[in-house]
């Protein structure tokens, strides 16, 4: 069952009570487009209203650790890992009746679309992703990257420590300012941007599931056993079979882009590789971009 709240509506799906924003025709084209760590569901307005412009049905949630979205079990183990969001993203669809609809993303929403368009293909139409497989290869993150790149991944070497978790606790919005900073080097968002988004980051579950999703993907604590067998298909790295736009934002310091035939390794049927501008956030900086690439991947999809 549905329920509105504002603007914002509660489902059930799998085991979150997922809050979501809804915008375009009920009968639309259905898109489900998905926030990354750490923004929230503010960074598709844009994008939002130039799908629903196009007769799109238009749905964006909360991640699980944001937002009004909360765990409907106080004993479901708070996870971060991949294999959860990706169920999260399955069961959202499902729980919502949406049919083969696109999905989008960057970051960690980018990972939920992608593992759900490799491992239920049936379930959506087309990808679209932002720097590309989104895919976390847990067994190679045990080898150091030069120096260089290591230094660009303190935020994530931080939370392997209590005082990093304590201080995550203690300055959330002071983290995530300091990161939309240093990942979106030519965007001059603004206090009201930032604002907009940073009453996500005080959701109770908020601190314990970005600190497990950044302990897991080392290797440095166990998953959530019930999504096990789901980690054991991704640890083999699947390939995607649906068709996949890619959307490479060219001033992104975490995500460096990768060239075509890269990306075709894991993307069977790339529809398009798009070189845009803007940094990490790639739809709150490059609304029309996105939603150009979303466009053209509804065209690349529809029925003859």
């Amino acid at each position: 069952m549905v329920v509105s709240m504002t603007n914002v509506r509660m489902v059930r799906a799998g085991v979150l009570d997922v809050g979501y924003e809804r915008h375009g025709a009920p009968d639309g084209w259905p898109v489900v487009l998905l926030h990354g760590f750490p923004y929230d569901v503010r960074c598709y307005d844009a994008v939002a209203r130039r799908l629903a412009d196009e007769g799109a049905d238009v749905v964006v949630p909360y991640l699980r650790g944001y937002g009004p979205t909360r765990f409907a079990d106080a004993a479901t183990m708070r996870s971060g890992q991949q294999a959860a969001l990706a169920h999260d993203l399955h069961e959202l669809i499902a729980a919502l009746a949406l049919r083969s609809p696109l999905v989008a993303g960057y970051d960690w929403g980018g990972r939920a679309a992608c593992l759900v368009a490799a491992l239920w293909p049936g379930q959506v139409g087309g990808l679209a992703t932002c720097a590309g497989y989104n895919v976390q290869d847990i067994a190679a993150f045990a080898v150091p990257e030069p120096p260089h790149v290591e230094r660009r991944l303190w935020y994530q070497y931080y939370l392997h420590g209590e005082r990093g978790r304590a201080g995550l606790e203690a300055h959330r919005a002071e983290y995530a300012r300091q990161l939309w900073g240093e990942w979106s080097p030519t965007w001059g968002f603004t206090d009201a941007d930032f604002e907009a988004t940073v009453g996500s980051f005080d959701n109770p579950d908020f601190v314990e599931v970005v600190v497990h999703s950044y302990r897991h993907r080392y290797g440095l604590v166990p998953g959530d056993p019930a999504y096990q067998a789901t980690e054991d298909v991704i640890a083999g790295s699947p390939r995607i079979g649906v068709p996949t736009v890619v959307l490479d934002p060219v001033d992104d310091t975490i995500d460096v882009p990768s060239r075509t035939d890269e990306h075709q390794r894991h993307f069977a049927r790339l529809v398009d590789h798009r070189l845009v501008p803007g940094g990490h956030d790639v739809p709150q900086e490059s609304p029309d971009e996105f939603a150009a690439a979303l466009l053209s991947l509804r065209t690349a999809t529809r029925p003859r």
